[in-house]
């Protein structure tokens, strides 16, 4: 009797573990509709673009290189890896799956991403900043990504430790 209530306590946690993914991904698609019907971007509308207009430096409190790199400008940051992960599977997993492979339908996978390789450390930080609306002729989901991964709280050193987790994945 007792090994019947044990199971049953098993799947019931089970239950709310799925449940609670349920709603931190409702969470994430809301927090990016509330940020879209808003207007968030650069300049305080909605960009298309499929990169980010701007090609400013990111002030981080984790130590930007001076190194160019990329055709825009970008720098490289020096980026947490490890803290990275931690924010990744907080903010992020939820669409892009552990170990950023994809979620068929949600998010795309960010390892072996030409996108991702394509942009410098800080342009790939602004553009996680600004997230992608749905209607962006380069979202092929059709499924928008929220600013920050629909986390307001993270900071530019947050995001820069995140590229670091990213790059560390597709080196």
């Amino acid at each position: 009797m007792v090994e019947q209530q044990d199971q049953g306590s098993e799947l019931s946690k089970g239950g709310w573990i799925a449940l609670g993914a349920f709603a931190g991904v409702a969470a994430t698609v809301a927090v990016g509709l509330i940020a879209l019907a808003v207007g968030v971007g650069p300049s305080g509308d909605v960009s298309a673009d499929a990169t980010p207009t701007s090609t400013t430096v990111v002030a981080t409190t984790s130590a930007a290189t001076s190194t160019p790199v990329a055709s825009g400008g970008g720098v490289a940051l020096d980026g947490d890896a490890a803290n990275g992960e931690a924010i990744y599977s907080a903010s992020c997993a939820a669409c892009h799956a552990a170990g950023a492979v994809g979620v068929p339908g949600l998010g795309l996978p960010l390892v072996g991403s030409e996108f991702v390789n394509a942009l410098a450390d800080s342009d790939l930080v602004e553009f996680i900043k600004v997230g992608r609306d749905p209607s962006d002729p380069a979202n092929t989901t059709g499924v928008g990504m929220p600013p920050k991964g629909g986390n307001p709280s993270l900071d530019d050193a947050d995001l820069a430790d995140v590229v670091a987790y990213i790059r560390s994945l597709n080196s």
